[in-house]
């Protein structure tokens, strides 16, 4: 994690909580891509005794600011699973644009799954603010 900060590929991020100071979740932006893309791939958990409290979208709110003003991108990316409602309203919620769907996207626990793509501008994230 360390070398993808330091090499501007990779920002991984540990979201803790207020009351307590305990690690609940997590937010990477990775994939940086830099050249005449400016993007990245948002990828985030939260451990499940934490969700639906609003830590993550508090944090993801917080993070923006620093994706877009201080490391210079121009798009964020996003994918979850079709199923997942609770993420697909969530990054609604931040702005993100629902792109379409991905067959086949992302093997998770071991299992090809199609997911939907999401992504936010830096103009569309201005212009909401």
């Amino acid at each position: 994690m360390a070398s993808e900060w330091r090499s501007d590929q990779g920002y991984g991020l540990f979201i803790f909580a207020n009351a307590g100071g305990a690690l609940v979740g997590g937010v990477n932006l990775s994939n940086v891509r830099r050249g005449v893309a400016q993007t990245c791939s948002l990828g985030y958990w939260m451990g499940q005794a934490h969700a639906h409290q609003g830590m993550m979208g508090e944090a993801l709110m917080a993070l923006l600011p620093y994706a877009f003003d201080r490391l210079g991108l121009h798009r964020i990316e996003a994918a979850c699973l079709p199923h997942n409602k609770a993420s697909r309203a969530l990054l609604a919620k931040l702005g993100f644009r629902e792109e379409g769907h991905a067959a086949k996207y992302l093997k998770i626990n071991g299992v090809w799954q199609d997911h939907v793509l999401h992504a936010l501008l830096i103009e569309e994230y201005r212009a909401a603010k």
